[in-house]
């Protein structure tokens, strides 16, 4: 697998265990590529590939789901770097927007000129997994059909993101 795809596939994987969200739904959003963009240019190719390092060391060293999210919790989530950029990437993920960093993050690892509050692209608030999770259509797109208003959303998930233990990224 060439550097690019591996670093692609690595992302669409942290992004789903992330998001709860499988491969197919957020390649199915035709984001990847500007949200991996997006997070490249404002945090830095070193961050990134920490971020992706550190998910890759994580998932082949869990035996089980359990110990996969705890990983998560504490090696990512919880780390004072790589916590703040992947709770971006869930926002990201679910409205479109990419919210500005703490000033406290920015103050520690770089400020980017970039690391402003803005929407990834005209279809990123469009395509947010929000409105998957919700069963509903973004205001003023997508619509969705006379009178469909009147029925509750009939939530089905079955695109979520599965640890699956067997599966090595290398």
């Amino acid at each position: 697998m060439v550097k690019e795809e591996y670093q692609v596939h690595q992302f669409v994987e942290l992004s789903g265990a992330l998001t709860d969200f499988n491969a197919f739904a957020l390649n199915g959003t035709g984001q990847v590529s500007d949200y991996l963009q997006t997070l490249t240019n404002i945090v830095g190719e070193d961050i990134v590939e920490q971020l992706l390092s550190t998910f890759s060391a994580v998932y082949e060293a869990s035996a089980d789901e359990t110990m996969f999210i705890n990983g998560i919790r504490q090696q990512i989530l919880g780390d004072m770097k790589l916590g703040p950029v992947a709770r971006n990437l869930i926002k990201l993920w679910y409205t479109g927007t990419w919210y500005q960093l703490p000033n406290s993050w920015r103050e520690d690892f770089g400020k980017s000129e970039q690391d402003t509050t803005f929407f990834v692209s005209s279809a990123s608030y469009t395509e947010g997994l929000l409105w998957q999770a919700i069963d509903a259509n973004p205001s003023g797109a997508k619509g969705p059909g006379y009178g469909s208003w009147s029925q509750p959303p009939r939530i089905n998930f079955d695109n979520a993101w599965q640890f699956k233990p067997s599966t090595k990224f290398r």
